[in-house]
Formats: structure tokens, sequence, C-alpha cells
């Protein structure tokens, strides 16, 4: 079976829903799917992946993660090389990632006479309100709105979403059939990120604590993904404020990009630099050993669609995860994550704070978070679920 998917971003880049791509390919190619992508002409070339690119914009050759007016121009291009790549490729099924590759995918679909599945991550805009790219009041909003009902309830064959939560969000506010709805959460590489492959670093002689200057007896709270205010890294810098105030002993390791040197600055402001470490960005690759120097992992995004794919490499590692108690937080880490209410910086940093006294419940949160994730967040599973999915609709359109 041949399978083009259709990425509406820079793949291959270290985070968030690329890694989602990046391990469904590998997934499905291990159950002898021939996977191709066509995507924007920037980004990593991934060994054993094959991935097709546009041509580069004459004007903008520096396009960076996010909502931008260019994304019109990167996406005509991706159009023209995607219709390429169908004709020459010849697919059995399209997967389109996010709206954009719904929607290109979507006409493509209907011009070969193939089926159209929508890989989906959350609300689009939702994610332009987020990043402060639409206005939920503005003249645009409303259109936009119905350019995502459009996608979502006209042409897939078949969802995939990425948390029970988008699965309601489809079903009860868009309206789409539940029959074309099927939830794929977001996976974990168990083997990739496991804690075993760094038991000869003591925790208080990681080599991370020398080269980031960290005290071999402060206790490091880590971050891994995107760098914005709508991940909630701002809360992180006031957590690190009011745990100094506290007198706590805490390093926060803040691994990620982009905006590096504008949390920095703010850092500086709040007085917590020399306490808050700025990494800059981390290839998927060294995540895991990134991830081992770290007694507490947090994730303070707020969502209430888009799934936290981060979380999983967090229990992956065995590592206890403070959270904001969202529906979609919940899903992954069940019981088991520690809890404040969604923009809560004061709880958040209670939660943390407690954390950073319970040493031995650090250790058995996060023995129970690597077994979960191990029982319930497979990628080989996930991956022979989306090959029944694409065979399923094959045999309708044959």
């Amino acid at each position: 079976m041949r399978v083009l998917m259709i990425a509406p971003t820079s793949f291959f880049s270290d985070y968030g829903g690329h890694i989602r791509i990046l391990e469904e390919m590998r997934a499905l190619g291990e159950l002898g799917v021939d996977v191709a992508v066509v995507t924007y002409y920037m980004g990593k070339d991934v060994p054993g992946l094959d991935i097709r690119r546009t041509a580069p914009l004459p004007w903008h050759t520096d396009y960076e993660v996010g909502s931008s007016r260019h994304k019109i121009a990167f996406d005509a291009y991706l159009t023209i090389r995607s219709f390429k790549e169908v004709l020459r490729f010849r697919p059995h099924i399209i997967h389109g990632h996010m709206h954009e590759g719904a929607l290109i995918g979507g006409v493509l679909a209907r011009l070969m006479g193939i089926p159209l599945v929508f890989d989906y991550q959350g609300s689009l805009t939702a994610e332009m309100v987020d990043h402060h790219f639409l206005n939920p009041r503005g003249a645009f909003y409303p259109w936009a709105y119905r350019v995502e009902s459009f996608i979502t309830r006209r042409l897939p064959h078949a969802i995939l979403t990425s948390s029970g939560q988008a699965m309601a969000l489809l079903r009860d506010q868009f309206k789409v059939s539940p029959a074309r709805l099927h939830a794929l959460p977001d996976c974990a590489d168990a083997s990739h990120f496991d804690p075993a492959r760094f038991r000869h670093f003591a925790a208080a002689d990681h080599p991370l604590r020398a080269i980031y200057n960290i005290p071999a007896d402060a206790t490091i709270v880590g971050y891994l993904g995107l760098l914005t205010d709508y991940q909630g890294i701002p809360h992180l810098i006031e957590s690190a404020v009011e745990l100094r105030r506290r007198g706590e002993n805490v390093h926060f390791l803040v691994m990620g990009y982009p905006n590096v040197e504008h949390y920095q600055a703010i850092a500086r402001l709040r007085g917590v630099d020399d306490v808050v470490t700025f990494t800059g960005r981390v290839p998927f690759s060294d995540a895991p050993y990134y991830l081992s120097a770290c007694d507490i992992a947090v994730a303070p995004k707020m969502s209430t669609s888009e799934g936290s794919g981060k979380l999983l490499n967090y229990m992956a590692m065995a590592l206890p995860i403070v959270a904001y108690d969202t529906a979609v937080n919940r899903e992954y880490l069940g019981e088991l994550g520690v809890y404040a209410l969604p923009g809560d910086v004061g709880a958040f940093t209670a939660a943390i704070d407690e954390l950073v006294h319970n040493p031995p419940r650090r250790i058995e949160l996060g023995l129970q978070l690597r077994k979960r994730v191990m029982e319930l967040f497979s990628w080989h599973a996930a991956a022979e679920r989306v090959l029944s999915i694409y065979q399923n609709l094959d045999k309708q359109h044959e």
C-alpha cells in the first residue's frame, strides 16, 4: 500500500506535531506501508524516510514555526508539489496533517478518486487565536471558522484525533459523524526514551549539570518543547521566581526554541536567570539524554483540544509530571499526574514544590507513568490501527 502524507510545515523539526509525523511514518513503514511525505523546503532530512520538498520561496527563506501570512504562499507551493507527487507516486491513500494538509489533500483526493485521512491535532481557529494571529471578536474569525468547519465536515473520509477531547470537539461542535472519527493519541518510543540507557550517570554527576553550571544538589525541573507564551513559558519563569523567594534549591532546565533570547531577557528582569537555563533547540535524537538530567517534568500548556505529546516522552523517561488539569492531560496521565487548575501559576508552583520535597513519591510516580506509556501508548499498536483504517477505506473505493 502507498500512502502520501501532506505536511504543511518544515518537516522534520524537533518539536510537537513533527514527532507524530516521524513516528507514524516509521511505524507504518515497519508494517510494510510505502509512505512518502510532501512538506515545505526547510527542515531536516531523516534517514530512511521518503521526504519530498517544495521549491523555496524567493523572498522568505527563514520560515519559523507558528501562524504567518507567508503560509499562504508556502501552501500554494505545497499544493503544486503535492499534485505532482500524486501523479508520480499514485497513492492508495492521502494522509493530510493539520487543516492545510487536509484541504490540499481533500482537493487532490477528490480529483483522483481516492480516500483522504485527516490527522487532526487541534482546532485551526483556536490555534490561530492562541498564536495571536486571529482576533476571536474580529471580522475574520467567522470566516476562518467556516473554513475550518468545511474542511472537517466535508473533505475527510476518516479523521484521526490526537485526543479524546479533540474527538468530542469535532463531534459536538463541528457535527462530524462519529463513524468517521478515530481516536489516535500521540504515542512514545519507549526504547528510545528509556531511562535505563542513562543509569551510568549518578543524578548529582550528570554531565549537563557541569555544562550548565547547575549545582549537584539542586532539583532539576525540566521542560522540553516550543518556547512560546501559548506553551506557558512565562508561567515557568514565575514559578522560578516564587520558588527562589521560598528559598528552594531548584533549577529550571528549559529546552527548546524559538524565542530563547526573549525569555532569557524576561528571566533576567525577574532576577532568576541564574536558576533558569535555556538550552536552545535540542535534537530529537538527544532528547532522552537531556531529560535524563531532570528530576521533575512540567507541562504548563493549557489547550483544551490539542494533544501534548511531550507528556508521553516525559512518561517514558519515568519522570513525575506537573501539568495543568485539562482533559487532554488527564487522557495521557490519568490519576498519576500532579495537577494544578489551568492558568493558576501559584497552584502550579505549589505542585512543583510538593514534589521537590518528596523524592520517594517522584520515583514511584515516574515508574508508574513509564509502565502506563508502555501499556497504552505504543506506536506499533497505533500504526496497526491506522493501517486497518487505510485498508477499509481502500476497499470501499475499489
